[in-house]
Parts: C-alpha cells; sequence; structure tokens
C-alpha cells in the first residue's frame, strides 16, 4: 500500500535538479551521494547546461525527463524554485524535497515566496519537504537512498530521525557510526510549511522498521495534534526529542501565578509527560537514550545491579542510579554464595559488585551471569576501567557472551578510560548493547527504560467528563462581559467553583454590618471578612483584609473597620459590600490554577501554595483538559510530594479529592475560552476532602461571543 510520504522516503526514481559538476556545491554532493551510496532506484541529473553529471546523462529540464519522477531534490536559487515547482506539478512528480534557503526564515520577500511554493504544491498534489533542509535519507538496503548534503551515510538500524536543524542532522548522521545508532530513514524538515514533525509521525507509527523515534524540535505547529498523535505512538514504540529554547521565559506579562510560572519549556514539559515522550536534555543525552532502546528488553522494574572492577565508578553508578529514581536492589543470598569462590577475599560481593583491579573477562562473564539470573534483578550495569594486562576487547566479548544467556534482562555497558569504549564498542554495538564512557550516562538510559516501560504499563483513560452546571458557568461569564469586567469579583468567582463542582469554603457578601454578624453567626466562627471593590486590587494593603472574627459583636465592628479603611484608601471605589467567609483552618496549603497558553491553550498547573508558590515555584502543568490519571501524575511531578502524603504525624491528603479538582479545572479551562487566568490558591488539603479557599478569575481580553455549550475538542491537521 502507497502512503503519502512513500514518494519522498522511498521513492523510486528522483530528478536531482540543480545537478552541478563543480565540486562545492550541494547539487553535485547530493547526486554524489546518491551515486556513492548505491541507491536502487533512477537518478536524473538536471542541469541546462550540461551533458552529463558524474557520468549520468543530465536533462536540461524536469520535463524533458521521459519518464515519471517520483521525488525532485531541488538545488537551485531561490529566485527559481516556484518555477522549478510548476514544472514539477506539470511533469506529475509527485514529492518535492527543497533545499534551497532564502524562504520564510529571512523575513520579508521570503515569505511570500514559501507561500508561492507552497500555494503551486497543493494546486500539483505534491508533498513538500523543506525549504531551507538537508535532504531525505532511508538507509534500508532495498532503497539506500542518501539525498542529502552530509559527507556520510549512517548504519542502517531501527530509528526514524526528524530534525527541524540541517546543522544539527549533519552532526546526527555524522555521530551516528560511532554511538552504534542505526537509522532507517532521517529527514530534515527545514521551515516545514507542508510535511511536518506530526507527518512523520503519522507515517512511522505503524511502520515495523522503525523501532524507535527520534526528533530535534525547535518549535511546534501544531502542539495539540502532536499530543494526540504522540500519545498513542508512544504506546507502540518510544519517541524520544529534544526541545531546544529551554531558555527562553515568560512569552508574555502574566497577571497571576499560574501565568507566570508557566514558561514555554514549561509547556515543553507538559506536553512530553502527557504524550509519553522521552525528553532529552541535549544532544549527547539524546544520543545516550537512543543507544538504550536499539534492541534491548524493557527492565520489568527499577532494580538495578552494578558489577565493577573499580570501587570508584561504582559509588558513582549507585549515585546517578537513585539520583535517577532507580534501585541498587540487595542481592539474593544464593547470588553471593554463587559468587563468593569466584573472587578474592578483597572484593566487596555486595551492590555494586567491585571485582576489584584483578578482574578477568572471565570474570566478568562469571559475575554477569549471576547477577542476570538473579530473580530480584531487573537490569544490569556492568564497568570496566582498563587496569594493564587486560584488553577492553576482551571484556566486551565476556559481556556479550553473558548476555546470550540473558536475553530477557537488559544489560549495559560502561568502557571507561580513554581507549575503553573506542576499543570494546564494536563487540558490545554488534550484540545490541549500550556501550557508555560515563556510568551516569548508563544511568540515565537506564531510567528512561524504566520510565518507557511504565508508560506503555498505564492503563489508556477512559474517564467520563464531569459533570458542570455549564449554563450557570455560561450566564457568570456572559454577566461579567456585558459589564467589560476583566475578572471576576469574589462571589462570582465562588459561584463559579460551585457550578463546576470545585469545593470551596463558604461565603456570603454582606452590605451592611447586620448582615455580616447574621451571616458569621450562621456560618460558625471564626470567619475571615475582606473588602469586595473591583478597583482594590491588592485589600491587605489598605486594612481590607481580617481574619479570625470570632463573635458577632465582632463581626459587626470588623465590617465598619473594613469599609473605613477601604474609602480612606480609594475614596472613588466602588464597593460591593464585605465578604464573610468560613476560615478554613489546618491542612496543606497548595495551588490549583490555569493559564492559556497563546501556542497550546490551557493548561492546569498544580503545585505548592501559599507563600511557598512564590519562595519555591514547585508546581507542573499538563494541557487542559486532564483525566484523572494525568491529574494524579501531576500530584507526584512536584518536588514537595512527601507533604501530600503525610509528614510528622499528619494524616494523608485525600490524593481523590485533589485530582478531581484538577479535572474539573481542567474541563472548566478546556470549554469556556472566556477564561483566561484561574487560581485557587489556596487549595487546603486534608485526610478527607479538600477545599478551596480563594478564587482569582481573570477574563480574555477583549472578550470573545459565548460559544456553544459543548465539551472541547483536539486541534484537527497534522502541522507540527
Amino acid at each position: 500500500m502507497t502512503r503519502p510520504l512513500d514518494p519522498i522516503l522511498a521513492p523510486r526514481s528522483i530528478a536531482v535538479i540543480g545537478a552541478s559538476r563543480s565540486p562545492n556545491t550541494i547539487g553535485h554532493q547530493i547526486l554524489a551521494n546518491l551515486l556513492e551510496y548505491g541507491y536502487t532506484g533512477t537518478v536524473y541529473p538536471v542541469n541546462p547546461t550540461a551533458p552529463s553529471v558524474h557520468s549520468v546523462k543530465a536533462w536540461p529540464d524536469v520535463e524533458a525527463i521521459p519518464d515519471a519522477v517520483d521525488m525532485a531534490v531541488v538545488c537551485v536559487p531561490k529566485q527559481h524554485v516556484v518555477a522549478v515547482a510548476e514544472a514539477c506539478g506539470r511533469k506529475g512528480v509527485k514529492g518535492l524535497t527543497v533545499i534551497s534557503a532564502g524562504f520564510r526564515e529571512v523575513g520579508g520577500d521570503g515569505v511570500a515566496r514559501e507561500e508561492q511554493l507552497v500555494a503551486t504544491c497543493r494546486r500539483h498534489g505534491m508533498r513538500l519537504v523543506g525549504p531551507n533542509c538537508m535532504g531525505v535519507l532511508n538507509a534500508n538496503p532495498a532503497v539506500a537512498m542518501n539525498a542529502t548534503f552530509a559527507p556520510s551515510m549512517p548504519p542502517y538500524g531501527g530509528a526514524g530521525f526528524v530534525s527541524q536543524s540541517g546543522a544539527m542532522g549533519l552532526s546526527v548522521l555524522d555521530y551516528a557510526s560511532e554511538y552504534g545508532i542505526g537509522i532507517a530513514q532521517f529527514v530534515s524538515m527545514g521551515n516545514k510549511p507542508d510535511v511536518s514533525g506530526n507527518d512523520l509521525l503519522l507515517h512511522w507509527e505503524d511502520d515495523p522498521e522503525i523501532g524507535v523515534i527520534l526528533m530535534y524540535v525547535e518549535n511546534f505547529g501544531n502542539p495539540r495534534r502532536f499530543l494526540e498523535i504522540a500519545s498513542r505512538i508512544t504506546r507502540k514504540k518510544p519517541i524520544i526529542a529534544v526541545k531546544s529554547g529551554r531558555s527562553a521565559t515568560g512569552a508574555r506579562a502574566a497577571s497571576s501565578h499560574t501565568g507566570a510560572l508557566a514558561a514555554s519549556d514549561t509547556v515543553v514539559d507538559a506536553l512530553f509527560a502527557q504524550a509519553g515522550v522521552l525528553r532529552a536534555g541535549t544532544v549527547e543525552e539524546l544520543f545516550d537514550l537512543a543507544m538504550a532502546f536499539g534492541g534491548q528488553p524493557l527492565p520489568r522494574a527499577r532494580r538495578v545491579a552494578v558489577v565493577t572492577n573499580s570501587g570508584g565508578p561504582g559509588i558513582i553508578a549507585a549515585d546517578a542510579l537513585e539520583g535517577a529514581g532507580m534501585e541498587v536492589a540487595e542481592l539474593a543470598p544464593a547470588t553471593v554464595e554463587r559468587l563468593r569462590p569466584l573472587f578474592p577475599p578483597e572484593a566487596s560481593l555486595r551492590n555494586p559488585l567491585d571485582m576489584i583491579a584483578s578482574a578477568t573477562p572471565p570474570g566478568y562473564r562469571a559475575a554477569l551471569d549471576a547477577l542476570l539470573a538473579d530473580p530480584g534483578i531487573d537490569a544490569v550495569m556492568s564497568i570496566f576501567v582498563p587496569p594493564l594486562g587486560v584488553k577492553q576487547e576482551d571484556v566486551a566479548e565476556a559481556i556479550v557472551a553473558a548476555k546470550a544467556g540473558h536475553a530477557d534482562k537488559p544489560l549495559v555497558g560502561v568502557l571507561m578510560g580513554r581507549q575503553g569504549l573506542p576499543q570494546g564498542k564494536a563487540e558490545l554495538h554488534a550484540a545490541h548493547i549500550p556501550a557508555y564512557i560515563f556510568p551516569e550516562s548508563a544511568a540515565r538510559a537506564l531510567q528512561a527504560m524504566s520510565r518507557y516501560r511504565e508508560w506503555r504499563e498505564r492503563p489508556v483513560p477512559v474517564d467520563a467528563p464531569p459533570v458542570l452546571d455549564r449554563a450557570a458557568i455560561a450566564r457568570l461569564l456572559d454577566a461579567a462581559r456585558a459589564r467589560g469586567a476583566t475578572r471576576l469579583d469574589e462571589i462570582a468567582a465562588l459561584e463559579l467553583l460551585a457550578a463546576a463542582g470545585i469545593p470551596a469554603a463558604q461565603a456570603v457578601l454582606a452590605a451592611d454590618a447586620e448582615t455580616a454578624a447574621r451571616a458569621a453567626e450562621a456560618m460558625g466562627f471564626p470567619v475571615v471578612m475582606k473588602v469586595v471593590a473591583p478597583a482594590i486590587v491588592h485589600k491587605t494593603d489598605v486594612g481590607g483584609v481580617v481574619t479570625g472574627v470570632t463573635s458577632a459583636d465582632e463581626a459587626r465592628a470588623t465590617f465598619a473597620q473594613i469599609m473605613a479603611s477601604a474609602r480612606r484608601a480609594h475614596p472613588e471605589a466602588a464597593i460591593s459590600g464585605i465578604l464573610v467567609q468560613q476560615q478554613v483552618r489546618g491542612g496543606r496549603e497548595l495551588i490549583v490554577g490555569m493559564h492559556r497558553d497563546p501556542a497550546v491553550g490551557p493548561m492546569v498547573m498544580f503545585g505548592l501554595g501559599g507563600v511557598l508558590v512564590e519562595v519555591l515555584g514547585d508546581v507542573t502543568f499538563r494541557l487542559a483538559p486532564v483525566t484523572a490519571l494525568e491529574a494524579g501524575d501531576m500530584l507526584r511531578s512536584i518536588r514537595g510530594r512527601k507533604l501530600l502524603d503525610g509528614v510528622r504525624g499528619a494524616p494523608p491528603a485525600d490524593l481523590p479529592a485533589l485530582q478531581e479538582i484538577l479535572v474539573r479545572v481542567g474541563r472548566l479551562a478546556a470549554d469556556f475560552p472566556e477564561i483566561a487566568e484561574l487560581d485557587l490558591n489556596p487549595v487546603l488539603a486534608f485526610g478527607d476532602g479538600a477545599v478551596a479557599v480563594d478564587a482569582r478569575v481573570l477574563l480574555a481580553s477583549p472578550p470573545s461571543p459565548h460559544p456553544e455549550v459543548a465539551p472541547a475538542t483536539p486541534a484537527g491537521g497534522a502541522q507540527q
């Protein structure tokens, strides 16, 4: 079955338009690569002045080629690209890879030039990779297509790699062989006005040739679509991504805690976490993780054994593993007894297993056999520091031999020393055993494998959307919009929570002192009293908030006190009254919020609340709406998650109650775009239940007409 991108990724014929005899040109290099690496299809150089290029007959233009052309690689000056694309369309070419630069990336006329190129391709039904890219590659020997200007062909393997940066793509292809990473297909997307990362994910989703997907991404055109596609693919095969731009913070000014904490890189972390994508912090880490998924089984759990011939690297490995959330497990007594006769008394028969510097290749094999056979061990890290008299290749062969008898458990090798990895890696790579220079890299790889196994074992969420009083919410928002308000007042915000099914502390708006006293008596003391006036934002600064009111007389006096203070500070302010609210004591102070990111839309936040949110910023985000499972992930993702488990005799927080609040805030955010930002700070969590004490709701500006009240749906289109 032919797929939409097959003419580009597995073409039967290629025209290189701009093929050149000049050795320092891209058109020369791409044609040379197609020929040198044995492309199995037919190549047609196109050059209007040369009768042949690289001893292959050339054609003056693409329409002069007598046979059908699947893909054209375009390497002509920018001002000629659109005309070339038009000729390709008339010829019936199915796909274009435009290497030429000078389009949207340069601004100005380049933007219009790219729009013309895309329009031409769409009019003729051609798919477009680029412009401003380094080409495409298919290393499968059945295709053997290197339609890039990279100087080398990577080894064939199970990885599909998409790069938004041509320079990064060059580095990847250059180092793939050194790192033992087999590449099946590689695509440099360039400006990606047509073929995007999402399109490639769809193409590789069910491709048995692709076992792992690697991505270098600079931006997302359609992140919601990426979430939908990647969430499905990661149930079948891992996606590992590097997203550049971690330092970008605060794309716009934010007036709430949630908005201020929702930096652009936080959005990416949330997107990847929700989709099950493994995020690599650096390109080096991308390589480390890619090696780990190159043929190894996934660990059944997080219990790791370390074997070494030097104590220091073993300690480093143990620290790195535990820091990554892995368990350096105790060895079974039977395993220790099996090891005891194999090594001298100076050896440490614990985990890490230190065989000391006299360890030999047979000792490595015997130790690994014992550790891999231990039912309490799920993965093994083998570290070798080259002493005098022992060859790295011999140790590598011993590691391979041990692994052959235990194919059900992952084994990673660490060959340290200046010559360690270069001299032993070939044997390990041939056996699909990842080989690293440092223990920290191996620990990251094992953690990534464990995280991915845990992701795949998660149940697929089937939650029914929570029931909200949608009509009441719409009335509140419509009324605020009609007044031109940019935020809901305290009473309206609490009514919004009630309509959304989010528990909040009881409150009454009192217009006079007597009403305040009766309300306080009815809800029970102590109470909090605070002024309600749109013009008074910082109530505490003007004496507009009093806590710990314990009697009706005190409530009457406090009413008068607050009104007087507020009028002195803001004589012209319109005061709606005094809010009398039940004072909730105890519990852990948390924050729940939502923020509408300009790129991905509504996001839900959770973290430590009160003043801690300003001091620590210990929060996590997910794209709205969220499932109960995703809400549970949020609770476990903060650094202070142990506070939820109960400390110093406090009972554990009611996690299901917190999950329910997050799910309802996410639904509220997804379904009502008029809400720009929302802060519930603090939310007090108890052993039984959780309650919002304060709510701050900012409205979108300018307000848009209220949509039909219906659940939100994911954005369509495959553009990334």
